[in-house]
């Protein structure tokens, strides 16, 4: 599946009565939720929890990716040209893959 055939199959859960803002505010806040929801369950092994979920990770994951389209609908973006800005962005900071140095000096205006 590509990012855009997501993007399309996810949108079909958005509440028709939302106009694009209601979606940018929505998935906004949804991105925050899921995020603290991966956060609660890594805090729980302080509570003595042993055992992780892995697949309760995947699905907090997927609402995130979820939402993550959602914000991209209201904005009017396409997922895929996202995933692609990013690549090139990373490509471009970091040409030989990761080292420490490019992340510490990075070019004006590489944000």
């Amino acid at each position: 599946m590509t990012g855009n055939e997501y993007q399309k199959l996810a949108s079909r859960t958005i509440p028709e009565t939302f106009k694009k803002v209601d979606c940018i505010g929505h998935a906004l806040h949804g991105m925050v939720g899921e995020i603290g929801e991966l956060h609660s369950i890594y805090q729980k092994r302080y509570q003595g929890h042993k055992e992780i979920g892995y697949d309760h990770f995947k699905k907090e994951v997927g609402d995130l990716l979820w939402f993550i389209a959602e914000y991209c609908t209201g904005m009017g973006w396409d997922l895929e040209d996202i995933m692609q800005l990013n690549i090139d962005k990373l490509k471009k900071r970091y040409p030989d893959g990761f080292d420490a140095e490019h992340s510490l000096h990075r070019a004006k205006g590489d944000i």
